[in-house]
């Protein structure tokens, strides 16, 4: 039975939805990720369709408020929270509401809310998030190459919409249903909304190419809006999208990546003593940045925490 591996990490907590030892669903939720979708936040119209909310750093949210005045106190509902994109942000969307405020459902009530049981892990314990294969699915989301059995999937976020391009030799259409099936799994494991396009092998009759329509419509998450595929083996598909999927917070936020990844090494490194943090500039910088993560560090393995910055140091960096 599927079972959700929830870890309440420092600066990040994560979620894994695991199936006959695989992950199958994967989510991050990182300190201060706010608004949250179903958040009621208060705030104030300061241009037409915009109201900046009150949490710490002023964000905005756009709501539809044709009439209100300028200057007018209104309660938000997030219905979209803010999404990073290749060089440009987007700002939350909301709609006005009369309901009292609320943080919204953090990851830990979201998985709850699925029915599925929920196992709570702890850094003393076994590393089940590790045995089901986390890093690995840290490095295909930060590579965007997904191996399968008879090729690789090589995924991309563009400012558009995520592309994933299926490759490999052999048979097209023996090529192409397996490439379904992959590209199929990342888009649940990852969260993906929006706007996907999927490059499939170039199929030259009408009935391969229905073919793949029926494996997509088969294997791909609902709902979801597509194309058919044409004559040049392209097919887009469209799905809801309320917060960034994991291969935009991993890709678009490389050193709070990194920076989660090391305190996460941290909370399980064995020996006794000062705990060494070593990393490159950047990654040491956002954890100093941070000093209340180095406190909680320090409490979970009782060992007094430095943080070193070394320019050599490639990737997460290591903790001793």
């Amino acid at each position: 039975m599927a079972e959700w591996l929830y870890e309440a990490g420092i600066g990040e907590a994560r979620a894994a939805l695991i199936e006959d030892g695989h992950i199958i669903e994967a989510r991050i939720e990182r300190e201060g990720e706010r608004p949250r979708v179903g958040a009621i936040i208060a705030g104030r119209l300061i241009e037409p369709g915009v109201v900046r909310l009150d949490l710490p750093g002023d964000p905005v949210a756009t709501v539809a408020a044709r009439g209100v005045p300028l200057g007018t106190r209104l309660a938000v509902e997030i219905t979209r929270m803010a999404l990073r994109e290749r060089g440009r942000d987007k700002s939350a969307r909301g709609r006005l509401s009369d309901a009292e405020p609320d943080g919204g459902p953090d990851l830990r009530a979201r998985i709850a809310a699925s029915g599925l049981p929920v196992t709570d892990l702890a850094p003393t314990g076994p590393d089940r998030l590790e045995e089901a294969g986390w890093s690995d699915l840290i490095d295909h989301v930060r590579t965007g190459h997904w191996p399968f059995v008879g090729g690789a999937l090589w995924v991309d976020a563009t400012p558009a919409m995520l592309l994933i391009d299926i490759d490999g030799d052999g048979d097209p259409l023996a090529l192409a249903q397996a490439g379904a099936a992959a590209a199929a799994h990342v888009v649940r494991c990852c969260d993906v909304g929006g706007s996907i396009g999927i490059d499939f092998p170039s199929l030259p009759g009408r009935a391969e190419r229905q073919a793949v329509d029926g494996w997509v419509d088969a294997h791909f998450p609902q709902p979801f809006e597509r194309t058919g595929t044409n004559g040049f083996g392209f097919l887009q598909i469209i799905r809801r999208r309320e917060r960034p999927s994991l291969i935009e917070q991993v890709r678009f936020d490389p050193v709070a990546t990194d920076a989660a990844l090391l305190l996460r090494q941290a909370e399980r490194a064995v020996g006794a003593g000062p705990l060494q943090l070593t990393a490159r500039p950047a990654v040491a910088q956002w954890i100093g940045a941070h000093p209340h993560w180095s406190a909680m560090l320090e409490r979970r393995t009782g060992r007094a925490v430095a943080i070193a910055a070394d320019a050599q140091v490639k990737g997460t960096g290591h903790a001793q």
